[in-house]
């Protein structure tokens, strides 16, 4: 069984502003996570933490898929945990002055046997918080 989370969230921005929060480090930083590695560019490789001092889980992915505008897909693992690896892809659709944002995260079941923190609910959760409030608190302003 393939277990994937989809959210959906619509913005009340253009689609290049949504892009740019998407792909920019310096705006990333303000609404998602801290990639000082973030190079937009195929094969490119990321490394993250999640917010706060903890530095629990190390974050790494490869972009995989770049159409500017329209599309971000990048794997997402935790090297120090598990070789596994999912993908997560961001789309980006224009909707007169808006922009509905989809992000699918596949391959979750690859990640259950890590414990309770990395189960679909918990991936469910983040997304939701991090598209329907982050960045839309962030390009909406």
């Amino acid at each position: 069984m393939h277990e994937n989370v989809t959210v959906k969230q619509r913005v009340n921005a253009p689609v290049e502003k949504v892009w740019n929060a998407l792909t920019d480090k310096a705006q990333m930083k303000e609404w998602y996570f801290d990639i000082s590695d973030f190079e937009l560019g195929i094969h490119n490789e990321l490394n993250f933490f999640e917010p706060g001092d903890e530095k629990k889980y190390h974050h790494h992915g490869e972009i995989l898929e770049l159409i500017p505008n329209e599309k971000l897909k990048h794997t997402w693992s935790y090297p120090e945990f598990s070789k596994e690896k999912t993908i997560v892809k961001w789309e980006l659709e224009k909707d007169g002055d808006e922009t509905v944002v989809t992000v699918t995260h596949k391959g979750l079941e690859n990640f259950a046997h890590l414990g309770k923190d990395f189960q679909k609910e918990s991936f469910q959760q983040g997304w939701n918080e991090i598209l329907g409030k982050s960045l839309k608190e962030f390009v909406e302003k």
